[in-house]
């Protein structure tokens, strides 16, 4: 029976992989689980920021952080986190690469939507199959997914990100309810706008955002207690307004939002 009330690192310990480790809330979770006890291993495709990274944890919390260099938008990238890790004994999952798209959908580039659709849903996937067996052979684990706040209803000018965000919502809802009696406590991270560099990978114009440091402390907090997190005043505040909202009133309302936060497209 896994005690909660113990730190993450003695209930899952001693090893947590977090991808997208680079920058943004994987950057920020990676500096939370060191301070938390843990050794790491960071995944990500720039090995210059990665090993920065875990020159600075390793110096400020003496945690073993190792790095990875992969790209998860290929078959070979998973493959190779999964390869690598092998040998570790890993107790938390952090899946926090992933990246957005913006803009009318037949505008977009096809090659870039399917590479969102691989790393968003594709190497989530693969990577929860693949740590969720080792969690289940040690009887205890935990998996953190990114979903998203637009994940709950259909986004024009985002559609795909939005169906990308929809679908690790609901993987992550399923896998906690069918991986509970195993002793693997599963999380979705709902956040809204964050401050990183998402937004202008994304192609977006963001007014207030949440700091990435908020979503990881609060993510930590809730994992093993809730199936889902809105990390942030704003998170909770959109989540919760829109949620009393009809699905199709909620589609209207985030077409509204996205359009204000894409209208430099037109320019």
């Amino acid at each position: 029976m896994i005690n909660r009330r113990e730190p993450l690192e003695v209930r899952y310990g001693p090893w947590a992989v977090v991808t997208g480790a680079s920058d943004g809330i994987g950057k920020s979770f990676a500096a939370a689980l060191a301070r938390q006890g843990f050794h790491l291993i960071l995944v990500a495709r720039r090995a210059q920021l990665l090993d920065a990274l875990a020159a600075n944890l390793t110096q400020a919390h003496g945690r073993r952080c190792d790095v990875l260099v992969a790209d998860l938008s290929t078959a070979e990238g998973v493959a190779t986190v999964l390869e690598r890790t092998a040998r570790h004994d890993v107790g938390l999952l952090v899946c926090a690469a992933g990246f957005g798209t913006s803009g009318r959908f037949l505008d977009g580039d096809i090659g870039e939507e399917l590479d969102m659709l691989q790393v968003n849903c594709g190497a989530s996937t693969a990577l929860s199959w693949g740590f969720g067996r080792r969690f289940a052979s040690r009887g205890r684990g935990g998996l953190i997914l990114l979903s998203s706040i637009v994940a709950f209803q259909g986004v024009p000018r985002t559609a795909h990100y939005a169906a990308t965000k929809s679908y690790v919502q609901t993987l992550a809802e399923g896998l906690r309810a069918e991986w509970a009696e195993r002793g693997i406590d599963v999380l979705a991270v709902a956040p809204g706008p964050v401050g990183t560099g998402f937004a202008r990978r994304a192609g977006l114009t963001m007014g207030r955002a949440e700091s990435p440091d908020v979503v990881a402390a609060e993510s930590l907090s809730a994992l093993g207690r809730r199936v889902t997190v809105r990390p942030g005043l704003l998170a909770k505040v959109l989540g919760y307004g829109l949620a009393m909202t009809p699905r199709w009133g909620r589609i209207r309302i985030m077409a509204m939002v996205m359009r204000g936060m894409t209208k430099h497209h037109a320019a």
